[in-house]
């Protein structure tokens, strides 16, 4: 499938077709929720997605690496190395990294903002040296950075019916709520690493800190001063998904399944999470297979619509170049609705 992609996106050059093919491998491996979302996209819009999770992905495993030999002074060096290298291809189209490659290609064919990725380079500069955040409002302004600029290089590959600034404030929210939605997931992973994504001073309501989140997780004991403020950060990361729901019908029609699937798709990890009652410092909970595959045939059923409305109104559209033998009065005309 990827060489037909590669095919419809335009891109012939082998060094770039190689790129690409990396940061695909990439996204499949290690973002297969999303990945599965993508598949859903017209097909030459897919590479463009690839380069940018994939080149994501690639600086998330440069923090996140669990290997003891990478030490923080390594992986302030690989970071360092990245943005460099990312400077210098968005300035020149190269790239000693295939991700940074692939990256600058799909920021020059759809215009994207550079500072974004400044931006992203920046989070993850971030994580090397902060462990913890003592507020939400702390925690939001490192997720710009993380997570909503992700969401803001989406737009122009997904294409949208309204003006872009239009529809920027939810395409950030959504990065952000698929963040919190991998925070609370992973708090027991993040804990291992170090890190600690929940505000203190939500921990501190229900009288959980820290310390409390290590012990339940060294033990395997559950405390319900632990859970009560996994279930608070669930129902914060809910009203983050109510932010973002509005522009999904601000996308291009054809594009609207793909990100509604993920929507979906990640709104469903925090039910695993609550049908486990919120068991994340033991163990990961994950989307049940049965589940996953519903909402990609409806996904894909929604594809199918949306693809024939569009060849509907191209043909309107050109049919409304030809002069109408039929007096205007008489014509009728299909609008077609929104997919929702």
């Amino acid at each position: 499938m990827s060489e037909r992609e590669l095919d419809a996106a335009g891109i012939a050059d082998p060094v770039l077709r190689a790129a690409y093919r990396h940061c695909r491998r990439l996204n499949s491996r290690h973002g297969r929720t999303y990945f599965l979302a993508t598949r859903l996209l017209p097909v030459e819009r897919r590479c463009a997605v690839h380069a940018l999770y994939g080149f994501a992905r690639w600086a998330d495993d440069i923090v996140d690496s669990l290997d003891p030999a990478a030490g923080s002074g390594d992986r302030a060096a690989a970071l360092t190395a990245l943005r460099r290298d990312l400077e210098r291809g968005l300035r020149e189209g190269t790239g000693g990294e295939p991700v940074v490659l692939a990256l600058a290609d799909t920021a020059r064919r759809y215009a994207i903002d550079h500072r974004h990725f400044a931006d992203f380079m920046t989070a993850m500069h971030t994580d090397l040296t902060v462990t913890d955040y003592a507020t939400y409002a702390e925690l939001r302004g490192y997720m710009h950075g993380s997570a909503a600029v992700i969401g803001l290089q989406m737009l122009p590959v997904l294409g949208t019916v309204v003006p872009r600034e239009e529809a920027a404030p939810h395409a950030a929210a959504l990065g952000v709520a698929f963040q919190l939605t991998n925070f609370l997931r992973d708090v027991g992973e993040d804990l291992d690493r170090g890190r600690v994504y929940l505000p203190a001073d939500l921990l501190d309501a229900h009288g959980a800190d820290r310390e409390l989140l290590r012990f339940s997780r060294d033990t395997g004991r559950r405390d319900p001063r632990v859970i009560a403020a996994l279930r608070e950060f669930e129902a914060l990361t809910r009203s983050v998904y109510r932010e973002a729901a509005p522009g999904l019908r601000m996308l291009d029609p054809v594009a609207r399944p793909c990100i509604r699937t993920a929507f979906v798709l990640y709104g469903g990890i925090l039910d695993a999470v609550a049908r486990a009652d919120y068991a994340v410092l033991h163990r990961r909970a994950v989307v049940p297979r049965r589940r996953r595959a519903a909402v990609a045939a409806d996904g894909l059923a929604r594809v199918a619509v949306a693809r024939l409305r569009a060849r509907a109104g191209r043909r309107d559209a050109a049919g409304s170049r030809t002069p109408p033998i039929a007096p205007p009065r008489t014509r009728r005309r299909t609008v077609p609705e929104e997919a929702a």
